[in-house]
């Protein structure tokens, strides 16, 4: 098969990887015949052009790299059409593909999509699924249509969320369940064998993009949520609320069982443990912080350090 590929973080660079070094050895004949990816983007403070995980990847094996603003104009839709792909593999590439370019192929387009469709669709299935609070999570491999993560299934994979997952460590999970799937699914192509399912679309919700604004903590929630925010949003855009002026980050919490009448915000008592919060509901203690231009750090170590920012009775914003 003639392999073109679509994918932007690195999420997607490790299944381009796995592709390369895993299922073209043992299939002789297929190829990736180029990768398509986002155009640079400018990050960090010099603000330079930086090249997507896929990009770097792709130039270090010598594929040819494609970078369209769009799909939906005939230029780039031509210059897909003549390199002839038998399949397109999307994974995480950010860029709508329009009905012409569905058709290109002639397997299709098939998506490694990281939820257990329908449940999360869109943007953010990994983040949305912890922060509401599932008890599993899993990739999906589909076929994809006009619509928004609504293709058949094709394959899924789970596995569950613990109570202490990230979005960092979800991610890796779900990145080991995904390669090998997308293996399994290019065989079953090759051999004709697939079996693809109709989502149920009564089923689905709409993981929108995690923006830095959601991210400030709202102390009038229960704490339990707090907690499962902290962790969705681990390692970005990081939790965080307001100290005299100052933004102070929250990269690990946990939900305490104590009830309290104080306004949710209050800091009620600092220790070994952590920093305890009243919410709205029960109490949040704070596990790990990053102060402005600090690392992060065990709540312990800071408080060695900075106490007074953090005495019983101080009400955070």
């Amino acid at each position: 098969m003639r392999i073109l590929f679509a994918g932007t973080p690195e999420f997607a660079a490790e299944h381009l990887r796995f592709i390369l070094d895993h299922y073209l050895p043992s299939h002789q004949g297929d190829e990736i015949i180029g990768v398509y990816t986002q155009p640079d983007r400018p990050a960090g403070r010099g603000k330079k052009l930086v090249s997507s995980a896929v990009k770097q990847l792709a130039e270090l094996r010598n594929i040819p790299v494609y970078q369209p603003l769009s799909l939906r104009n005939d230029t780039a839709q031509q210059e897909l059409t003549q390199l002839k792909p038998d399949i397109l593999i999307v994974v995480a590439y950010g860029l709508i593909l329009p009905k012409i370019i569905l058709g290109v192929p002639q397997y299709g387009c098939i998506n490694v999509h990281a939820s257990l469709l329908p449940r999360w669709r869109g943007a953010a299935p990994i983040q949305r699924s912890i922060e509401a609070g599932d008890s599993e999570a899993g990739v999906t491999i589909m076929q994809m249509d006009e619509g928004l993560d609504t293709g058949d299934m094709l394959l899924k994979v789970s596995c569950a969320i613990e109570n202490n997952d990230t979005a960092a460590s979800l991610h890796d999970k779900l990145l080991a369940l995904g390669c090998p799937a997308l293996g399994a699914v290019l065989e079953q192509i090759k051999k004709h064998q697939l079996k693809p399912e109709k989502q149920n679309n009564t089923h689905s919700c709409y993981a929108t993009k995690i923006t830095k604004a959601e991210a400030k903590i709202d102390w009038s929630l229960p704490a339990s949520v707090l907690e499962r925010k902290v962790r969705a949003f681990n390692p970005f855009p990081i939790a965080f609320f307001e100290l005299a002026g100052n933004a102070v980050r929250v990269w690990q919490a946990k939900s305490d069982a104590g009830i309290t009448s104080a306004l949710p915000g209050t800091i009620l008592a600092c220790g070994k443990e952590g920093i305890h919060v009243a919410t709205g509901e029960k109490i949040l203690v704070l596990q790990q912080l990053q102060l402005p231009g600090k690392k992060p750090l065990p709540t312990s170590d800071v408080l060695n350090g900075y106490s007074e920012w953090f005495s019983a009775g101080k009400i955070l914003q």
